[in-house]
Formats: C-alpha cells, structure tokens, sequence
C-alpha cells in the first residue's frame, strides 16, 4: 500500500461508503469514487488507480447485488444473460478505447443525459410499477433486445469510457423490460458485478491492484452498498427517481468540467 497519511486513508473510506450508497440506489457512485481516490493518491499510476477502484466497486456491488436478490423480485437469471454479454462489450470496448479521445464523447454523452432528464422531468410515471395501468409483459424479442442493447451496447461503452454506467444500466433496463426503477436498479446491480469482475481479472493479471488499500476501502463501500439497497427497497420508486435525477445532472456537470479544462 502507498505511503498516506490517515486523514486521507479516514477520507477515501468514507467516499468508498458514500459511493457504494449512490451505486446501490441508481449506480454513479464511481463519480465519487475514482476522482476520490485519482486526488488521494496523486502519485499512483493510472492504471494501479484504475484496478484499485474495480476492487472496492466490486464489493459494494456485491453486496447491494445479493440484498435486492433477497429481498426484491429479480430475475437472475435473466440479469446474469445481460451481465455475461456486458462482460463481453466491455472487453471489446476496452479494447478500441486506446483508439478513441474521450474528447469526442464526453458532448455526446452530456446531451443524451440532458434528454434523459428531460424524460423523466416530463414523464413521473417512468419507472413506476405500472405507470400505464397494466404490467407489460417481457417478451423474448424484448428480453434479446436487452441482451444485445443493454448488455452489449453499454457493456461497450464502460469498456470505451466508463463514467455513469449504473446509471444507464437503471434507466435502459427500465425502458426496455418495463421494470420499475427498484427492480431495474437491482437488476443492474447483478449485470454490474459480472463488468466489474470481467476488468478485475483483466488488472490483476496486470498487476495493478493495491489490494491491501482495496480491501479497507472495500468494507466501507460493502456497508454503503447494502444500506442504500436496503433504503431503495424500503423507500419505493419516488425516492430512487430522486436520487436519480440528482446523480444525472452531477454526471452531465462532471463531464462539462472535464470537457471544458481538459
């Protein structure tokens, strides 16, 4: 482990708690996560930043992942589909990202989380159980669409760039399957675990995990993880949509920063 001080070690322990709450609820927590940890260890190579953030992510997600299971009505099955060809998009994303300046996508991805937030402003029944007044079901053309879009499209994207992953999983799950956003932020959850765990393996074959610092910070967002799904389950819909508005205009703020002092 790096040589820091502890009231930095205290400081990351605490963002690796708050970040595995926002995961949990709508996803996003790498915002607070990565830049927390890129500010607290200024001196660590990229990469070795990069595996240390996929080892405590993992967890929290983990966590957050087995209390919806428990607790709310997933479909397993049907996430673990979605995760393995997310898993399969991020590698391949991974492996143009070398090629592409996050330059170009940072505008692009600003205006489509501007239109989303527009949608869900515009529409409060979006993501509600049943917000039309009937249950659609899930067919196979609209499970093999979840598959393909979701699972590989955005599994490319956090392979490509990365920055509020969770949070597209949550809202393309919401409108492709129907789920409410409850249900759709569990579902991400497990879809999560299997990307995190795919570019896990792939930096600890490199060798740029610092697993002694991953493993403290791992309990903290291990506790955060669990209370924010406990929190999304007991508090409903309304309260996730809250919070998800509130992590799409960080991530659009975020991003135009980057974008402007970059």
């Amino acid at each position: 482990m790096p040589d820091i001080s502890l009231t930095t070690l205290v400081l990351l322990c605490l963002a690796a708690a708050v970040a595995g709450w926002i995961d949990a609820v709508v996803g996003g927590g790498g915002l607070l996560l990565l830049p927390a940890l890129l500010l607290g260890l200024p001196h660590t190579p990229a990469a070795h930043v990069l595996g240390t953030n996929k080892a405590v992510a993992i967890v929290g997600t983990t966590g957050a992942a087995v209390t919806y299971v428990r607790k709310a009505p997933v479909q397993v099955g049907t996430a673990v589909r979605i995760g393995l060809m997310a898993l399969a998009g991020s590698m391949t994303g991974a492996f143009f990202a070398a090629g592409i300046s996050s330059d170009v996508l940072r505008p692009v991805i600003m205006v489509v989380l501007l239109a989303v937030a527009a949608f869900v402003l515009a529409r409060p029944s979006f993501g509600t159980a049943a917000g039309d007044g009937t249950r659609r079901p899930v067919t196979r053309a609209r499970l093999v669409t979840a598959i393909v879009l979701v699972g590989g499209g955005i599994g490319f994207y956090d392979g490509l760039f990365g920055p509020g992953t969770g949070t597209f999983l949550v809202l393309a799950l919401t409108a492709v399957l129907h789920l409410d956003l409850v249900t759709a932020s569990a579902t991400a959850k497990i879809v999560n675990v299997c990307t995190n765990g795919g570019a896990l393996a792939m930096f600890a074959y490199q060798g740029t995990v610092l697993w002694q610092l991953a493993a403290l910070m791992a309990v903290f967002n291990l506790a955060g993880g669990m209370l924010g799904a406990r929190m999304a389950l007991s508090r409903g819909t309304d309260f996730v949509r809250g919070v998800l508005l509130v992590v799409v205009f960080s991530l659009v703020a975020k991003l135009g920063f980057d974008q402007w002092t970059g």
